[in-house]
């Protein structure tokens, strides 16, 4: 790629950044647009209707401002401890590249423009450059200069290494405290028991009782059997979905003039009445599915057991319960509205085939994944592409249309591309058997990492260059030799990559164009104002691969291709202030993990080292710099010790509480006088929502007589 294609892209994406900016904070003024840029505001009742109607239309920059406010420790009152992990991520990123960005820019850069490997830098004409004039390959062979970047490798590993260890220690620190600082939570005491042993003559809630009250008799408070419930759940979201629909629907004024005796004689004309019926039916059908499942042998042999103390929870989370291994299974709650019920009522074999069904998915979305990926490459090519379609020839040749298909276009094509990506790992970790939301959203999270890595990485990589053919897997013996031959060939490629997938695609999350669109859309269908409120959640599972992807590609680029860190550093800048606004604005936590997010983010970084040290030892290996070559082979080695150094030290803390933490909290909890009140609340926070009494009436009276729609009810 020329340089005058980079700047073709930069200057497009910088357009759309500048664009975006401006319609971002005129919009977000415009007071039927709150639902869609501050949400969380409008909920919390402290977003200001402007009065100046001039002022609303005229650009400004405070919320920038407003975003940079908030301490660590705000943003962890309102966005919880994954909110500060997200973020830590974020100027974690900012301090290694700021680093390596100036041993780059300053040092690396200026000693490979001076090479002479490749063809003499045009001055006079700097955009028609190629950008490869400014990597490691235009280095001869055995320069005395490589050895510079060879100490920069080691400097920037140090470096890494020391803020993971630093981020992981204080990231676990900041989950004992804030274990500490929260409230007693119901699955802090509860823990979930999955194979319970058939007993003749008893059913499954006699069985944990007495094997819990004779084993645990010290701590034991209660449990919560599991019901298949399936079935049953989807007829009752059917009537809530139906409940909100009328309630939207009919108009207040008519129903409060209406008295008894008309509503009774017009019920059966009117579509009110039509719906009360329905209601009706849907209620009954709710009240005979719940007899049926809550009947003995239609249990899961599952259950959720409560304890009086987290210490006695632990206790049995972690100590086998019976002989035999098999029986009595244990592991952590998860907190009650982020259960996943669904997959308590799925057999093995269903699990099992869901399982090799994911496994299979995965692999056909990786296959069909390669065909955007070969036309991105194609198009990045123009000789290949006048070679296969010579009716382009003239269209090709214009330089403004060169620069665009090869500078902006490919990039842009794989950006769309992978927006699918997340929402279908997600669903296939929906069917994998996690049992609460939280898992599917790490599981999903990892997927896509991975998913990332293999298919824009190394795909990119090997598709756009000859090392396309099978001998890059079956000789492992020069793959290292090939990557560094191949990897550097698509930096620009990477360069152009980061500036609109990076740059670009981190304003439309602040510009919510989906939602901005469909709110559009509603307002001009269906114009009302009694559509209710939806804060949205942080979809953990699409932005923080996307963050730890382009921590990759800097790493590995750092001493390849030093021209790509200004455009990381920046990208991470606008990641910096834009989720800042976002948390504070738009998303809500809807669950609790408790930082389990850093570990995957940790082992990441992690490979991204690694990786660069193998292309580094293969790289100086192809310019037969044998002394350099040799001794970065400890290099990965003593990463690796690294790794297992801090995976020893530190994941403890993120697998269990440790037992002085959880006694000194419930010492406290002895001297609470709200603690008897959370006792009696436990017992029935883990209900199954499906079992729950339903009614819609919010009357005194029986739900079985009284009216099923009323202005003043609300589902329970």
């Amino acid at each position: 790629m020329l340089v005058s294609a980079l700047l073709m892209s930069v200057g497009i994406n910088s357009c759309l950044c500048v664009l975006f900016f401006i319609l971002y904070s005129v919009l977000r003024k415009q007071p039927h647009n709150y639902e869609v840029f501050l949400p969380r505001r409008l909920a919390a009742g402290t977003s200001k209707r402007r009065r100046n109607k001039v002022a609303r239309y005229i650009p400004s920059v405070r919320w920038i401002w407003k975003s940079w406010k908030p301490s660590e420790k705000e943003l962890m009152e309102s966005s919880g401890l994954d909110g500060v992990v997200f973020m830590r991520m974020i100027t974690f990123s900012l301090k290694v590249f700021l680093f390596a960005g100036i041993i780059g820019v300053f040092v690396l850069l200026p000693v490979n423009c001076f090479g002479d490997q490749l063809i003499q830098i045009n001055y006079a004409d700097w955009s028609a450059n190629s950008l490869d004039l400014f990597s490691v390959a235009n280095l001869k062979t055995r320069s005395p200069w490589l050895w510079v970047h060879f100490g920069a490798i080691y400097l920037v590993t140090a470096f890494v290494c020391c803020l993971l260890y630093l981020e992981f220690r204080y990231i676990g620190l900041k989950r004992i405290e804030h274990f500490h600082s929260s409230k007693p939570q119901p699955h802090q005491f509860t823990i979930l028991v999955r194979n319970i042993p058939s007993t003749d003559g008893s059913t499954v809630s006699d069985t944990v009782d007495r094997f819990f009250g004779e084993n645990h008799f010290s701590t034991y408070l209660s449990h919560v059997v599991i019901h298949r419930t399936s079935k049953l759940r989807s007829i009752v979201d059917n009537a809530k979905k139906l409940y909100k629909k009328v309630n939207h629907k009919k108009p207040d004024a008519p129903l409060v003039r209406k008295t008894p005796i008309v509503r009774f004689f017009s019920r059966k004309d009117t579509p009110e009445g039509h719906y009360e019926k329905m209601l009706q039916e849907l209620e009954h059908n709710i009240r005979l599915g719940q007899a049926e499942v809550s009947s003995p042998g239609k249990e899961v042999r599952a259950a959720f057991v409560s304890f009086k103390t987290r210490y006695g929870a632990a206790m049995a989370l972690h100590m086998p319960q019976s002989i035999n291994p098999t029986y009595w299974l244990t592991e952590p709650a998860p907190e009650p509205h982020d259960v996943h019920w669904p997959f308590f009522s799925a057999s093995f074999m269903q699990k099992w085939l869901a399982k090799i069904m994911i496994v299979f998915a995965c692999l056909l979305l990786t296959t069909l994944f390669l065909v955007p990926v070969v036309l991105v490459q194609g198009l990045t090519n123009l000789s290949a592409l006048e070679y296969f379609f010579p009716f382009l020839t003239l269209i090709l040749s214009m330089k403004i249309v060169s620069q665009v298909i090869t500078g902006y276009l490919p990039s842009l094509i794989l950006q769309t591309s992978l927006k699918i990506v997340p929402p279908i790992m997600e669903f296939l970790s929906s069917i994998e058997g996690h049992i609460c939301h939280s898992d599917i959203q790490k599981s999903a999270c990892n997927k896509v990492i991975w998913f990332t890595i293999w298919n824009v990485f190394f795909a990119t990589v090997f598709s756009g260059s000859a090392l396309y053919k099978l001998s890059v897997i079956f000789d492992p013996k020069e793959i290292l030799v090939k990557l560094a031959v191949a990897v550097p060939a698509q930096a620009s490629f990477f360069i152009a990559y980061v500036v609109t997938t990076g740059w670009t695609d981190t304003l439309t999350e602040l510009f919510r164009v989906v939602p901005f669109m469909v709110s559009y859309v509603k307002r001009s269908l269906e114009p009302t104002d009694d559509d209710e409120l939806v804060i949205p959640p942080m979809r953990y599972h699409r932005d923080t691969p996307r963050v730890v992807f382009f921590g990759l590609l800097g790493i590995t680029y750092f001493f390849l291709a030093p021209l790509i860190l200004p455009f990381i550093l920046l990208y991470f800048v606008l990641a910096y202030i834009i989720y800042r606004n976002q948390f504070i604005n738009v998303y809500e936590p809807k669950y609790e993990t408790g930082g389990m997010f850093w570990p995957m983010i940790h082992y990441t970084m992690i490979f991204s080292l690694v990786l660069m040290h193998a292309i580094a030892i293969g790289l100086f290996a192809l310019k037969k710099m044998e002394l350099a070559t040799y001794l970065l082979v400890p290099l990965p080695i003593f990463t690796l010790l690294f790794n297992e150094f801090c995976r020893k030290r530190f994941m403890p803390i993120f697998t269990a509480y440790p037992a002085e933490v959880l006694t000194k909290r419930d010492k406290e909890d002895q001297n609470d006088p709200r603690m008897p009140e959370f006792y009696n609340n436990l017992v029935n926070a883990y209900q199954d929502p499906a079992l729950l009494p339903l009614r819609f009436s919010g009357s005194r009276h029986d739900s079985l007589t009284s009216p099923l729609l009323s202005s003043t009810s609300s589902p329970v």
